[in-house]
């Protein structure tokens, strides 16, 4: 039971920095402003790598709960279940990866693995399922948003070429940039999850 107890205090603490890291977010330059940059998969990737997937799952779960509990929705649901299911997406083979050898190696080819399948997942997402919801929503017609899109990058025209050269391009960026934190934070800061 006591493991227990400490297995959910630390994907609560978790939790509640993603939450915190979610809040902490600005725009790019080159994709429209409802794509927002944020480094909450940080703690959610160091919770999965320390104490396996379903421990990332459950922290990006309660990340993405606590963010509609204190601040609500400004994208009718659609921003925030995008989010849990392209960060899901990068942590579980990330930390399944890892899990099976914990090496840098292993580290660097499951988020390199994990960015891989958060950019293609996001795409299929995006064209498929988000930009319809946005569309439907807000009662703004797929091309507003798909101009949205060219204003920013004129070789956008349609929805696959706004998957390709704004969400793919940003959850790029985001792979990149939250891979290198979880490695110049992980090895610090999990001796803390491993007591």
């Amino acid at each position: 039971m006591k493991t227990d107890t400490r297995y959910f205090a630390k994907i609560a603490v978790l939790a509640a920095v993603a939450f915190v890291l979610m809040m902490v977010e600005f725009p790019l330059p080159f994709v429209p402003p409802f794509y927002k940059m944020d480094f909450s998969e940080t703690a959610v990737l160091i919770g999965a790598f320390a104490m396996g997937p379903l421990a990332g799952v459950i922290i990006e779960a309660i990340k993405i709960v606590l963010n509609i509990l204190f601040t609500g929705t400004q994208t009718a649901y659609v921003g925030e279940i995008a989010n849990f299911l392209i960060g899901i997406s990068f942590c579980l083979p990330a930390s399944l990866i890892y899990q099976k050898n914990k090496t840098r190696e292993n580290a660097v080819k499951g988020l390199a693995i994990g960015g891989l399948t958060m950019i293609i997942v996001g795409m299929l997402m995006n064209a498929l399922v988000l930009l319809p919801a946005y569309s439907y929503f807000y009662h703004m017609p797929m091309d507003v948003l798909i101009g949205m899109g060219t204003k920013l990058m004129p070789l956008i025209h349609d929805r696959f070429t706004f998957v390709l050269f704004a969400t793919s391009p940003f959850n790029l960026i985001k792979a990149i940039l939250v891979s290198l934190i979880t490695m110049l934070l992980y090895k610090r800061i999990s001796p803390l999850l491993h007591r």
